[in-house]
């Protein structure tokens, strides 16, 4: 009886050794399970996804950007993009102002506008270019970057290039808006006066081009960074692979 009872002891030790192994494996098992979800999926973002992230963020951008800002009252109606003169030229417009040609200012700072905001019009395919020509490098950096790390990195490298590009777009628009024939006109009016003994011509193309392109920039960010916080504004997949992953 005794020998039996103490092979009923066993045994019962034995099932809940077992039984403590068991548990013991299964939670290892769901520890390890564990970790495997909550694995970053940053790491399995490519750099070729990377890279057509960013490059679509930024196309995004241009497109939004000038959506906004090629229309009437895009520049001129803006209080964050409106041009006024070249900083060489406030003096001018200041001076004729008092002399009683207000107009004459008036009218030169619209068509200067007015010059941005059709010239706009043709800025995508000069944008586009340049953003199809990024190459791999630092896609991924710029994807676990800040808000815009992708709009200063590419402003960084494309600036200068993209102003020489489109140069000539804001000359052709400054002469069909006759915003240089009115600029010209201040300058002239303002360089006749007996007062005037530095005569200035402040060059009207650079300031233009220089505005214009800055202000697309900075539609471009706010698009990086609508992107980056909204997942509506992710509306490809290739979009919410990448900047959908924590």
């Amino acid at each position: 009886m005794l020998k039996r009872s103490l092979l009923v002891l066993l045994g019962v030790f034995c099932l809940h050794t077992s039984q403590a192994q068991l548990l013991n494996k299964l939670k290892k098992l769901n520890q390890s399970k564990t970790t495997t979800t909550t694995t970053n999926p940053l790491s399995s973002i490519t750099e070729t996804d990377a890279a057509s992230a960013i490059k679509e963020a930024l196309a995004n951008g241009v497109s939004a950007g000038i959506q906004k800002l090629n229309k009437t009252d895009g520049f001129f109606g803006s209080e964050l993009y409106k041009m006024l003169l070249p900083d060489d030229a406030v003096k001018i417009g200041n001076t004729l102002r008092q002399l009683g040609m207000g107009k004459l200012v008036d009218n030169a700072i619209l068509q200067i506008n007015r010059s941005a905001e059709k010239a706009m019009g043709f800025a995508a395919p000069i944008f586009v270019d340049a953003i199809k020509q990024m190459t791999l490098t630092d896609a991924l950096n710029l994807v676990k970057g800040g808000n815009t790390s992708a709009t200063e990195y590419f402003k960084s490298k494309t600036t200068d290039k993209l102003k020489a590009a489109f140069a000539p777009v804001i000359k052709g628009s400054l002469d069909s808006t006759m915003a240089t024939k009115y600029y010209g006109d201040l300058i002239t009016s303002y360089n006749k006066l007996p007062t005037t003994f530095n005569k200035v011509n402040p060059d009207l193309q650079d300031f233009v081009t220089t505005r214009a392109v800055n202000a697309l920039f900075d539609q471009i960010g706010k698009e990086e960074m609508n992107i980056r916080a909204n997942p509506v504004a992710r509306t490809t997949d290739i979009l919410k692979k990448v900047f959908g992953a924590k």
